[in-house]
């Protein structure tokens, strides 16, 4: 059963007077964080976390290599991967892009799959790193539900992890559900591109060798080459610049350290380089680029 338009308003409703600042806040429970854009941002450079993301009003359209990723009233984003890719958003003044973040904790996923021997090790057609999935009615109740409890501390404290708990089991239930058990399932080719990407942020200020990776997951390196681009949408060494610059633009914005220091916590030896990378990634140099609006939506 899909989503009816009265329940949709109903989300509306909930959402506005709790999501009244712009960009993503936290909220009452700490997996949860509330989204508004209250204008349209032109396609921009992002990552996400692993999450659900759902939209109860505005539009959103991602990108990943050749693909379009769109998610809106109708649909919710499910994001299994940390992956770089770029992201427009649809929203004016009276109509505001609202929403809210889900994140994706894994010990909480792991009490949820509880018989994840029942993944094929060798599906990897329907396990997509980023999708765009239909609302169904028990969807749309579970975050009916887990938005109400928004609106009450009492209630976000005692019921929010449950509530939270709820939305995930909907997601799993999902045409993507393979792609979220596949985070703790520890099997197949598309979990062994998870415990390689995994790697590669916990390492990332470290040099990192795509022979390593490919011999870690127990896959020749052409393989693992082939396999990493079908699922990120790009090259292993692509990602890997990728996600180290937009780590980069995440710690500038943090105003913290400068730009030498923050080329090599992202694992640059050169700063002339990071530089010319920066700048050819965002369009600024680091120096001159300041905290984006839409790097955070």
């Amino acid at each position: 059963m899909m989503i009816t338009p009265e329940k949709q308003s109903n989300l509306v409703d909930l959402l506005r007077p709790i999501a009244s600042l712009e960009g993503v806040r936290s909220s009452l429970i700490d997996q949860v964080r509330l989204i508004k854009c209250s204008r349209t941002i032109p396609r921009s450079p992002l990552m996400y976390q692993p999450s659900l993301t759902i939209i109860a009003q505005g539009k959103k359209i991602g990108y990943i290599g050749e693909r379009e990723i769109h998610y809106n009233s109708g649909h919710y984003l499910v994001q299994t991967l940390p992956l770089p890719f770029e992201c427009e958003t649809f929203a004016t003044e009276d109509e505001p892009l609202l929403g809210l973040s889900i994140h994706i904790d894994p010990a909480m996923l792991a009490e949820l799959v509880v018989d994840p021997v029942e993944i094929d090790p060798h599906k990897n057609a329907s396990c997509s790193p980023m999708a765009s999935v239909a609302m169904s009615s028990g969807m749309q109740e579970a975050v009916i539900r887990l938005v109400r409890a928004l609106h009450d501390e009492t209630t976000a404290k005692i019921m929010g992890t449950s509530r939270v708990r709820e939305v995930i089991f909907e997601a799993l239930q999902s045409s993507q559900g393979d792609a979220i058990r596949a985070l703790v399932a520890n099997q197949g080719l598309f979990s062994r591109i998870v415990l390689a990407l995994k790697q590669m942020h916990t390492e990332l200020d470290q040099e990192i060798r795509v022979e390593q990776l490919a011999e870690n997951a127990n896959m020749s390196a052409s393989s693992f080459h082939h396999h990493f681009k079908s699922i990120t949408g790009s090259s292993p060494l692509q990602y890997l610049k990728r996600l180290r610059l937009l780590k980069a633009q995440m710690l500038l914005n943090q105003g913290i350290l400068g730009v030498g220091q923050v080329s090599f916590e992202v694992g640059y030896k050169s700063v002339h380089q990071f530089s010319r990378d920066y700048k050819r990634y965002f369009g600024a140099s680091p120096t001159k680029d300041k905290l984006r609006e839409n790097a955070v939506v």
